[in-house]
């Protein structure tokens, strides 16, 4: 399975891109990014000094879907946003009929390091049935 990541850093308007990533590097990647570090630095600074939170965006080439963690909190208090963009068939009229919808953006937050690990996992695992039951909306 072909994986892309990016890399939003708060002070840069725009994303960095990782490039290619092999599964056994996303979840080396997401450990070393430098969360607390990121977050200290943004204390303090102006709205319009910070255009994102810290975060990670893993897309699986293959279905689409993206996954991105995005930390928030303190450094003493990191919680992290977990965004799953995928294919999602939803229902219309009462539940009477359902229609599928592309790039469905469903979203978590107040989530652990734990809660964002185990998401990597389920996208690279292809776990659909977790990220389904993690992502109720």
């Amino acid at each position: 399975m072909n994986f892309k990541a990016a890399f939003y850093n708060p002070f840069k308007p725009y994303a960095i891109s990782l490039g290619e990533i092999s599964a056994d590097k996303i979840v080396e990647t997401f450990e070393k990014i430098p969360w607390e570090e990121y977050l200290q630095k943004m204390v303090g600074k102006k709205d319009n000094d910070i255009h994102y939170s810290p975060s990670l965006e893993i897309t699986k080439e293959d279905t689409k879907n993206v996954l991105t963690i995005s930390a928030t909190g303190t450094p003493a208090n990191i919680e992290y946003y977990i965004f799953y963009r995928h294919t999602k068939k939803v229902k219309r009229f009462f539940g009477l009929s359902e229609k599928v919808k592309e790039n469905y953006l469903s979203e978590v937050s107040k989530q652990t390091r734990k809660d964002a690990f185990d998401c990597l996992l389920a996208l690279i695992q292809n776990d659909s049935e977790f990220l389904d039951t993690k992502f109720k909306d």
